[in-house]
């Protein structure tokens, strides 16, 4: 049993406007989606206002959606992604997504029962673009083990 939890972060830069026809179908499957991954095995949280709207919330401008969550480890969110429903949505993704160069999700080691904050999370895609992946930054590429100790996290940071 660990004391870790794995958070990650994905952006997208959608092709129109949220409310435009280019957009609907995957407005329609985001409440479908949604409620298959808060039914996932090691689903614990995700962004969303009090509503359950996470597209309400555009923290990096108004054209980007994003989404953030914490699940018990990387075989669960893995699961999720890609052996769900979840993976049709994905694959018709440049249908309204535009294509990033850069990174664009980021996975990262937090403390057990630990919330991640938006700015917390951009601090963590920055660092992955910037540097590489590495055991405070990293995708699913190039995963890094759970931590030893909140000390190894803590000392991460520095």
């Amino acid at each position: 049993m660990t004391n870790f939890e794995l958070a990650q972060l994905n952006i997208a830069r959608m092709v129109a406007p949220l409310e435009s026809p280019e957009m609907s179908e995957f407005v329609d499957n985001l409440g479908p989606i949604n409620a298959l991954a808060e039914q996932s095995p090691g689903y614990i949280w995700r962004l969303q206002t009090e509503e359950g709207d996470a597209t309400a919330l555009q923290p990096f401008g108004d054209d980007w959606l994003v989404n953030m969550s914490v699940w018990a480890d990387v075989k669960s969110l893995k699961n999720f992604v890609y052996r769900s429903a979840h993976i049709e949505i994905m694959r018709r993704r440049r249908e309204w997504f535009v294509k990033i160069a850069e990174a664009y999700t980021v996975l990262w080691w937090v403390p057990k029962g630990h919330i991640p904050t938006i700015e917390e999370a951009k601090q963590r895609l920055d660092q992955l673009r910037v540097a590489g992946p590495g055991s405070e930054a990293f995708s699913f590429r190039n995963v890094y083990p759970v931590p030893e100790s909140h000390q190894a996290i803590a000392e991460a940071d520095c």
